[in-house]
């Protein structure tokens, strides 16, 4: 076993056969329990790893074959992964939900998405552990923080995105406003974990470069 590349909240490692997250942090039982339902009850509808085994502190999943998504965009296909990435958040948005709402996966974006590096499908959606039911903003803004933040000179390719998800998107503004509100939730929860620590610091600076955001510039890369 490994550790695996792109884990940022949770330990997380693999053998090429099974990969086991170790949850980290606050509420970590309760982040286990959501994302074991949630991967149970996917199964078929959205691709998701199949869940093998699980204890009080990890969860084992099936390996799934697949390049994650920021790997891809780096080597020059953002486009492509951003259209993967809007037709499988449609797909996700158009299950059965409480009214008024849509399965909202939480940390929506390239970061957690396999593609098959051949056909640009998505092979896998990861990281559940903050599926709520909830408004579907809350995604669609994500994905674009994630290609704003971490990939500014691709973050255009967010259009791909919008387009193949194919619905009419929120507003620009309203879309900001759900950006600084998540980076806020995750300050608040790393307050939790390390209070005063760097990582608060970090989400603090964030929402307020967010929040100075224009719906034409994009956003400066962060670590």
């Amino acid at each position: 076993m490994r550790p695996l590349p792109h884990g940022y909240t949770n330990a997380t490692v693999g053998d090429g056969r099974i990969v086991v997250k170790r949850y980290e942090g606050p509420d970590a039982a309760d982040r286990l329990e959501r994302e074991r339902r949630f991967l149970n009850g996917l199964a078929g509808a959205v691709p998701v790893p199949p869940v093998l085994d699980g204890d009080g502190e990890s969860l084992t999943i099936g390996f799934v074959a697949g390049v994650q998504g920021q790997e891809l965009v780096e080597a020059g296909h953002a486009a492509a992964v951003m259209r993967a990435c809007g037709a499988v958040l449609r797909r996700l948005h158009a299950l059965p939900a409480p009214a008024g709402t849509v399965l909202v996966h939480g940390d929506f974006g390239p970061n957690n998405v396999l593609v098959d590096p051949a056909t640009f499908a998505v092979t896998a959606v990861l990281d559940w552990e903050f599926a709520r039911y909830g408004d579907r903003i809350a995604d669609l803004a994500w994905c674009e923080w994630i290609m704003r933040t971490h990939h500014p000179a691709r973050a255009r390719e967010v259009e791909h995105f919008h387009a193949a998800y194919g619905l009419p998107v929120p507003p620009w503004l309203e879309r900001r406003d759900a950006m600084v509100e998540r980076c806020r939730e995750l300050r608040d929860f790393c307050e939790r974990w390390q209070p005063g620590g760097g990582a608060v610091r970090q989400w603090e600076q964030r929402a307020a470069a967010t929040a100075a955001w224009g719906e034409d510039a994009n956003g400066p890369a962060l670590s």
